[in-house]
């Protein structure tokens, strides 16, 4: 008959629950331990298991560093080893990071997206030739592009041409050009064929999952 069966809800809470238990009480007998240079001993051990777990990181800068500000971490603050690398503190794990600037513009026409007037800033700047024609014209077709996912199943060249001008302020003018853009049709299939074979991959890794 087993008996002192342990319950995970019973057990003392894990800090970084990725390193598991038995790094918890590694840490914790490292804490327990009176005499410092043991304990300096039994750090780098844990710090030395600690990259085993995580062979794929070894080459990352500052890998040391973050293991050793884990494993203070994983201590809860308590453990007094000499550390290469300068102590983290409770304070400084506590701060909320600073808030992310996201763009706040709302251009007119959402559904081309903000890299399109990034793309079209560019084309601006480039001096007049074949190359910035041929990145016009890309610009143009992606732009017809964005606006049959969203819009209608069609639309006249014309229409992307204005908006176009209207984007660029008039400095990309196309609206009397001769240049056709790529047939709506054909941009249709190419999305259907896209969406086909998207919903083909999801389909084949569900069976895979099944299948294990």
């Amino acid at each position: 008959m087993v008996e002192n069966l342990e319950y995970n809800t019973e057990r003392v809470h894990l800090i970084i629950p990725e390193y598991g238990r038995h790094i918890q009480k590694m840490v914790d007998h490292a804490i327990s331990l009176e005499d410092k240079e043991a304990r300096n001993k039994c750090a780098k051990s844990i710090i030395a298991v600690m990259g085993n777990l995580n062979p794929h990181l070894r080459d990352v800068p500052d890998f040391q560093h973050k293991l050793w500000d884990q494993l203070f971490i994983i201590s809860d603050f308590k453990l007094d080893v000499d550390s290469p690398y300068p102590k983290p503190s409770r304070e400084e794990l506590a701060e909320r990071p600073d808030p992310l600037d996201y763009p706040q513009n709302h251009p007119k026409y959402r559904f081309y997206g903000n890299n399109i007037k990034r793309m079209i800033d560019v084309a601006n700047s480039w001096e007049e030739g074949d190359l910035k024609e041929a990145l016009v014209m890309t610009i143009a077709n992606h732009m017809k592009k964005c606006f049959l996912n969203w819009n209608k199943d069609t639309v006249e060249d014309s229409v992307i041409f204005e908006h176009l001008y209207e984007l660029s302020e008039g400095k990309i003018n196309l609206r009397d050009s001769d240049e056709d853009l790529s047939d709506s049709l054909q941009l249709l299939k190419n999305k259907k064929r896209f969406n086909s074979k998207q919903n083909n991959k999801g389909k084949n890794k569900n069976r895979n999952r099944k299948r294990f």
